[in-house]
């Protein structure tokens, strides 16, 4: 399954694949990188079996490299023992379901996150790559719901308002979108930059199809949480995109405080790179 950023017009998923075990527990601090951070694997792996004389592996320990090292299939296979094995291990089924979830098996992957949920009904991350999967279907009704439920489980993660935002966006409610992305800022500045997952058990949106807007509805939330050099960052990327109510900048007031910044004069006044051959 391809992995993608931002600027990617088609609806798709960003993961990251540093995987916790099972035993750890679900209540991780949100934030964590994960969209550039590279992958972690057990130290001083280097092939999946273990040297002869020296102890074997765990089978979920197996399974995590192979993840790692992005044999989806593989991974899934091994996921699916555990789980078989351990029916009442959410973890499990949740690491299951993001296995599926990258070889664009959406329907196994929804059944293993929904069973994740029935076995621990307060699994946020669980209850959130239900959400993505709708949201992959353009389903941003069901997404904004599940994504809603997850943040009634665990209200500190950022990525979930980030992926509610995502969905608030693709149903064309901007203003709900604006609210979501200000409560993922809130939780963590840093989210839209370096990505939010929890060890890997979380997936996160990162695509819309009108970018110029979303860039614009990113700036204007990080003029609202005063980070003036976030908001520039993403106003001049709404002007590449050819965002065609620059205007607007000038008039609503949650950009107010930049009006005198020389930088936001000079988005304002330049005209767009003009790419058409003479």
């Amino acid at each position: 399954m391809t992995h993608y950023g931002m600027a990617v017009p088609a609806a798709l998923l960003l993961v990251s694949l540093s995987i916790p075990s099972a035993g750890q527990t679900t209540d991780d601090t949100a934030g964590v990188p994960s969209s550039v951070a590279p992958v972690q694997t057990p130290a001083q792996v280097a092939t999946p079996t273990s040297p002869a004389g020296k102890q074997q592996l765990a089978p979920e320990d197996l399974a995590d490299i192979f993840m790692a090292r992005k044999d989806y299939r593989e991974a899934a296979f091994s996921y699916k023992k555990l789980a078989d094995e351990n029916p009442r291990n959410a973890v499990y089924w949740n690491k299951l379901g993001i296995a599926l979830h990258q070889q664009a098996e959406l329907s196994g992957a929804m059944k293993s996150y929904q069973q994740a949920v029935k076995v621990n009904p307060q699994y946020a991350d669980a209850q959130n790559n239900i959400g993505t999967i709708w949201y992959q279907r353009k389903k941003f009704g069901k997404a904004i719901r599940a994504y809603q439920r997850a943040i009634k489980m665990r209200s500190d993660m950022a990525v979930l308002y980030s992926n509610l935002g995502y969905a608030y966006f693709g149903e064309k409610k901007y203003e709900e979108s604006i609210g979501a992305f200000r409560q993922a800022l809130a939780i963590d500045p840093q989210l839209f930059e370096r990505g939010a997952s929890r060890g890997g058990s979380v997936l996160q949106d990162r695509s819309v199809s009108d970018r110029g807007r979303f860039y614009f509805l990113l700036a204007k939330s990080f003029a609202e949480a005063g980070n003036f050099d976030r908001s520039l960052i993403y106003l001049r990327k709404a002007k590449e995109e050819g965002f065609a109510r620059m205007n607007e900048v000038a008039t609503d007031p949650s950009f107010s405080a930049m009006l005198k910044l020389p930088e936001t004069q000079e988005i304002l006044a330049a005209k767009p790179a003009d790419s058409t051959l003479p």
